[in-house]
Formats: structure tokens, C-alpha cells, sequence
């Protein structure tokens, strides 16, 4: 019983954090969702792979710490267009002990992550033609 309760505060966390952010962002088809994406002024890129892989390439999720490499698999979590995002489970350690993050969605064009629901989104991301 002790065990479920992480899982059930990771998820009540989510559910939370998701509502914050409720009426921010646009309803995405998910199938649109792979592609490159980029910070032109950071430079921090991370590919959505069609096969429910991602690789980030100097990012920093929250705004204050240094930029990474990290990579692992990402679901599309529908919130019926309250606050839907994209959850990478990050895989082999890329962030230390943070084995998840949400990369919410604007737009087909626009991810961006967002770690202070009172402040502005951290990295904004936007799509970028393959190399």
C-alpha cells in the first residue's frame, strides 16, 4: 500500500498541474505531433520521434538549471484541451533523480515547458524543418 502512494501523488501532481495551466493551451492532434523541435535563442533542441522516442539536446526544463542531453519515450496525455502535454519519461539517469517531465503543447508548432504555474513557460520550442 505504501508503494502506490508515490504513484498516486505523481499522478494527483500531474492532474494538478494540468488543471493550473487549463484554458493556456490549444487541442493538438498528437499524429502531428513528431518533428523537430528548437529554441532559436538557446539553441536547446528536442526531437519527437513517430516511433514514441525523444532526444533533447541542451535543455533546461525549469529556467534555472544548466542545460542537458537526454533522451527515452514520450506519450501524448490528452486532457480533452486543458492543459494537454506531451509526458518524456526520461531514461539512464539523463536528469539525475527526474525520471519524468511534462513538455506541454500550444500548438502543432509550439511545445514548451513550464515549471512556475504563476510565471511565464521556461523554454518555448518551436518546429523546425529535419536537417
Amino acid at each position: 500500500m505504501i508503494r502506490g502512494t508515490g504513484r498516486r501523488r505523481l499522478v494527483v501532481t500531474l492532474t494538478a498541474a494540468a488543471v493550473l495551466v487549463a484554458g493556456c493551451t490549444a487541442s493538438v492532434d498528437p499524429d502531428e505531433l513528431p518533428g523537430l523541435y528548437r529554441n532559436e535563442k538557446t539553441g536547446g533542441e528536442i526531437l519527437l520521434g513517430s516511433d514514441g522516442t525523444f532526444s533533447a539536446t541542451d535543455v533546461s526544463t525549469d529556467g534555472s538549471s544548466d542545460p542537458a542531453d537526454f533522451h527515452g519515450s514520450w506519450e501524448f496525455l490528452d486532457n480533452q484541451g486543458a492543459g494537454d502535454f506531451v509526458y518524456l519519461t526520461v531514461k539512464d539517469d539523463g536528469l539525475g533523480m527526474t525520471a519524468g517531465i511534462q513538455l506541454y503543447t500550444k500548438s502543432q508548432d509550439t511545445v514548451y515547458f513550464h515549471d512556475d504555474p504563476d510565471g511565464p513557460p521556461s523554454l518555448v520550442l518551436k518546429r523546425v524543418a529535419a536537417p
